[in-house]
């Protein structure tokens, strides 16, 4: 596509899982399937969301997509460039455009270091202007995060700084190298609520300051809409729905998607009452169920659901949704 920044096709991430010496299957391999078959595109300036429950693999394949997991097979385009394709040296000055917000501010920063050193990082590794002008520049990541005045913080150390400071330190880090994408792994989940609005005005600003492109990884549906341009749904390492933001959450099309919404009264917008509710257990990644993987919880599932896995299917407005039953389900609700 010609304003893509990002192209993933068919990502599959497994992990082999390990045994302890007391273990039953001791000797057998299992693999975790944290991602199987997943594509989407990201175009540039957009923000692209990853959306689902704990365990469907939206932080695998957020990882996979930078390469700070290897995945196990597909195809990841960035910028015209197929990443997979670098050797460890190319990777390195790739990874100037591709930076990472974690989800835990504190562990993320190394408590011995400054700030300062933290945010100057980037700067050394990629050997970015001269040492004389990083001070300078740090000063200014911090004055652009809110860290002002930067005097007063740039000699601290992470211990000195409140949840949501910490995050904002993260925040200049992933900056300091002027990436294209920045990968944000639930950046506000471990924030107190009185500080997650802050944090996710000063990503928008600092979005068209800089002309950013996000991969935001989330649960959360209320800041899914606030921030997404785009959005994946998945579930047990499978893509669901995906298609633009509003689309998706305004009128979605796969009951997994369904459900999500109507048990967050406050991003459920527009939803209608009486939505069959979910029974069952999440199954295991390990051995996840033929057919849809959805298909144990599916109110919706019928014979054909156990059988035969549904593909990703257009169903208008750049709509995708992987079920059978799309028109069926929606003239029943």
């Amino acid at each position: 596509m010609r304003d893509a920044l990002v192209e993933v096709q068919n990502l599959k991430k497994y992990f082999l899982v390990e045994h302890g010496p007391l273990s039953t299957h001791r000797g057998k391999e299992e693999y975790v399937h944290a991602a199987d078959d997943v594509s989407f595109v990201i175009q540039k300036g957009q923000t692209f969301s990853l959306v689902g429950e704990t365990g469907s693999g939206k932080t695998t394949t957020g990882r996979c997509t930078i390469r700070l997991i290897e995945p196990t097979s597909g195809k990841i385009n960035f910028d015209g460039v197929d990443l997979l394709s670098l050797n460890k040296n190319e990777l390195r000055k790739a990874r100037r455009n591709m930076q990472m917000i974690f989800q835990d501010p504190y562990a993320s920063l190394n408590p011995r270091m400054t700030v300062g050193e933290s945010i100057e990082l980037p700067l050394k590794i990629h050997n970015l202007g001269d040492e004389r002008e990083w001070r300078p520049i740090v000063m200014d990541l911090l004055d652009k995060v809110g860290l002002t005045p930067a005097s007063q913080y740039i000699d601290r150390h992470p211990h000195e700084f409140s949840g949501g400071q910490r995050q904002r330190v993260g925040i200049a880090r992933a900056l300091a190298s002027k990436p294209k994408l920045v990968v944000a792994d639930e950046p506000v989940s471990a924030l107190d609520v009185s500080v997650r609005s802050q944090i996710l005005n000063l990503l928008q600003d600092l979005k068209k300051d800089f002309g950013l492109t996000y991969l935001l990884i989330a649960h959360d549906l209320s800041v899914v809409r606030y921030m997404s341009d785009a959005l994946g749904v998945m579930y047990l390492g499978k893509m669901m729905e995906l298609g633009p933001s509003e689309e998706i959450l305004n009128d979605p099309l796969h009951p997994y998607t369904q459900a999500l919404l109507a048990a967050v009264p406050l991003a459920a917008g527009p939803m209608k009452k009486g939505r069959p509710k979910l029974k069952g257990d999440l199954p295991s990644p390990i051995s996840p169920p033929s057919g849809c993987r959805f298909h144990t919880l599916c109110p919706w599932a019928q014979e054909r659901c156990a059988k035969e896995e549904p593909p990703l299917i257009d169903h208008g407005k750049d709509h995708f949704a992987a079920c059978h039953f799309v028109d069926e389900i929606k003239q029943k609700l």
